[in-house]
């Protein structure tokens, strides 16, 4: 199988057949990415954030993999939209939470209780911990992979990690309602933050 570097660079070439290939290789997991995290312009950031690796491949580091580059770029892309449309560029993503920023799309595909709570308490988180939760679950990247993407130390993606988890869990109590619910969800952490990735799948 030709690699995503090679794809890349022959797309770069001037083969969008090669383009192709490598568009619908990542697309799910960038469209994942972005779903529920804007309003009406995932294909447009999608789309941005392709052709910014085509454009930005020189200026990449060739030690970490094609899919931190790509979850690294769709990041600040996202990072980008929010920035522009709040008209604030300083605009801090370890506070700001998707809940804060405006409308985003609701859990109502959601089949069980404990995918709408995990949904909810997402967005009430701040985006950056949101993003980390959701690389690490639904993408099962790695600690490398995660410092790569979140632009931070190694030694500290498993606090950032456990911070998440703590903000999350914190928001959970708040929204589920009923010690049962929580009980529920939190007891089963991990598998129902899993079940979330094909629920948020195109």
């Amino acid at each position: 199988m030709t690699s995503d570097f090679d794809l890349l660079d022959a797309w770069r070439a001037g083969d969008p057949q090669k383009g192709d290939e490598l568009f619908h290789r990542y697309f799910d997991s960038i469209y994942r990415f972005f779903s529920r995290k804007v309003h009406g312009e995932v294909e447009d950031l999608i789309q941005k954030t392709f052709l910014a690796c085509v454009e930005g491949r020189d200026k990449f580091r060739k030690e970490a993999s094609f899919r931190t580059y790509l979850f690294s770029i769709a990041r600040n892309q996202l990072y980008r939209h929010w920035r522009t449309r709040k008209k604030d560029e300083a605009l801090d993503f370890t506070v700001s939470s998707l809940h804060d920023l405006g409308p985003t799309p609701s859990a109502e595909a959601a089949k069980h209780e404990e995918q709408r709570l995990l949904l909810d308490a997402l967005r009430h988180i701040p985006l950056d911990l949101q993003i980390a939760v959701e690389l690490h679950y639904w993408e099962g990247m790695s600690g490398p992979e995660l410092a790569t993407v979140l632009d931070i130390p190694e030694g500290t993606v498993r606090s950032r990690l456990r911070r998440a988890r703590e903000a999350l869990e914190k928001k959970l109590e708040e929204l589920a309602g009923t010690t049962d619910k929580l009980r529920a969800t939190l007891d089963n952490f991990d598998k129902w933050a899993r079940s979330l990735k094909d629920l948020v799948s195109s």
